[in-house]
């Protein structure tokens, strides 16, 4: 791996510093946020601490520094010295659901936590599996949907699941996470020079820490209790959890596959998104990581799927190439390994990090539209919409069992909220919005029997549950498969009326 690893891009420039804080800030807050929901529903910090925190940080911190490698070996091949590794870390959406739709369900019906431990570790080996085809097969995938399409879905998912919680909370503490975000946008967008030079990114964050220190925001015993936890902490192989773990996973099938489809589409989308910056990875190469290192962590002990992250074109902005990924995936193994997880972002605010965040999102969006052909724009803008779909339904949903209320359908469409249908577009949110947005890029085409077949593909993925449904099994998504069935039938009717126009160029195009 290491051979033949002299010139190319630096291991570490001056725009690496930027790229550090932001990735280790993302990064730390993901491994720190999926810790916190084990603690939730009451994991014993022994297993929290002592197996699945050193077991997920050698599944994250050693994809910071394999991708780091190949970002390097990219340089040299293509005489490139101006090459940003592919960002990387945990899957967002999975925390969530292994936390308490597996581990948390299986403890609820057990009672033994090495049981449900055991069937979160199984579940991370399934979409390590899935992850592992997708790697070999995510490249026939890219050859045949459109750049636009699989670039419009990530904007979606850069909008909603990166920008609107970050968002939210600057502008829930708006002195801290305000400032920081004007000196992110002065020093990124503007390329305005911060004092003494310092970095724009961690000029950001030492101002906003800076304030919430003096104003007392922060909590000086925070810091001391996160000491609690400090002291050498190594991973340990964990199969003899294996076969207890097999046991209880088949109800969770349904829900494993598709969000192990989702990891792979979204690491494929990401390499997309480097290759529109002029990048071209190795698609399998780098899909592996992710897919080999998820399986590692699972064998240590972690419930915890890693994938490639979005914002390769933001961290290149900031002026970040391959130190920014080996120096995060160093750190992370060093603070995991000593136990020092909680301590960071007891000194720094979360509020004066998630600035950073907003960024990408927002240099990822614009990548969408600058690299599409102008008459494909609203299939870009149409692929959103299933992702913003999926996160409005997550909202209303976490609101209602927040408050204590009673999720009844019939009565928010009554008040204007179409809240099933909402959840029916969104189920496979990041597919939907790729399988839509190249039925329309084909439409514009005028390719109607090219897409007429993707609407039949997307029809028997719906109808067998893949998407638009809240399972994958027979004719679970029937309905919308009919719906789909019937937009092919329109297309090839379309194809063969006045077929003459057809090779012919709109006037509006």
């Amino acid at each position: 791996m290491f051979k033949n690893l002299k010139g190319g891009t630096p291991w570490w420039v001056k725009g690496d510093l930027n790229g550090f804080f932001g990735l280790f800030s993302n990064v730390l807050t993901n491994f720190l946020a999926a810790i916190g929901l084990l603690l939730i529903i009451g994991m014993p910090n022994n297993i929290v601490f002592g197996n699945i925190v050193p077991g997920t940080a050698v599944a994250v911190g050693f994809g910071g520094i394999i991708l780091a490698i190949q970002a390097k070996q990219l340089s040299i091949k293509s005489k490139n010295a101006n090459i940003t590794a592919m960002p990387y870390g945990l899957s967002v959406p999975h925390y969530f659901v292994v936390a308490f739709g597996v581990i948390g369900v299986v403890f609820a019906t057990t009672g033994d936590w090495q049981i449900a431990w055991a069937a979160g570790i199984v579940w991370n080996v399934i979409q390590g599996l899935i992850m592992g085809v997708g790697a070999f097969i995510g490249i026939y995938i890219k050859k045949y949907i459109p750049r636009a399409a699989m670039l419009g879905a990530l904007a979606g998912l850069a909008i909603t699941y990166i920008a609107m919680n970050p968002i939210g909370q600057v502008f829930a503490t708006p002195y801290i996470g305000m400032t920081s975000l004007a000196i992110i946008f002065v020093g990124w967008f503007a390329l305005k020079k911060m004092p003494f030079g310092i970095p724009a990114g961690a000029f950001a964050i030492m101002v906003g820490t800076l304030l919430a220190w003096i104003t007392g925001y922060m909590n000086p015993a925070a810091v001391t209790d996160s000491f609690s936890n400090v002291g050498l902490s190594l991973p340990s192989l964990a199969f003899n959890l294996f076969g207890r773990g097999f046991a209880q996973i088949l109800p969770f099938l349904p829900a494993a596959i598709p969000l192990a489809i989702y990891d792979f589409l979204e690491s494929l989308d990401n390499l997309e998104s480097a290759e529109a910056s002029g990048e071209s990875y190795n698609v399998p190469k780098a899909m592996l990581v992710p897919a080999g290192l998820t399986l590692i962590g699972a064998a240590l002990g972690s419930p915890f799927p890693t994938i490639i992250y979005i914002g390769h074109p933001g961290w290149k902005a900031t002026g970040a190439r391959i130190g920014y990924s080996w120096v995060t995936g160093v750190a992370v193994l060093l603070l995991a390994f000593l136990g020092f997880m909680n301590t960071i972002l007891a000194i720094i605010p979360l509020v004066a990090l998630l600035p950073i965040l907003v960024f990408i999102a927002m240099v990822i969006t614009t990548q969408a539209f600058s690299t599409t052909e102008k008459k494909h724009m609203p299939a870009v803008a149409l692929s959103f919409i299933p992702l913003i779909a999926g996160f409005v339904t997550l909202q209303i949903k976490n609101a209602i069992n927040a408050t204590g209320g009673t999720l009844n359908y019939q009565a928010l469409a009554n008040t204007g909220i179409p809240l099933k249908g909402w959840e029916t577009l969104a189920a496979g949110d990041i597919l939907v919005g790729m399988l839509l947005a190249t039925i329309v890029i084909f439409i514009i085409d005028r390719k109607y029997l090219t897409s007429a077949i993707w609407a039949l593909i997307s029809a028997s993925l719906a109808f067998f549950g893949f998407v638009h449904a809240p399972a994958i099994g027979f004719a679970t998504g029937w309905e919308v498969a009919l719906g789909y069935v019937c937009v092919a039938v329109v297309l090839v009717l379309m194809n063969f009326y006045r077929k003459h126009e057809n090779t012919h160029e709109s006037e509006a195009s």
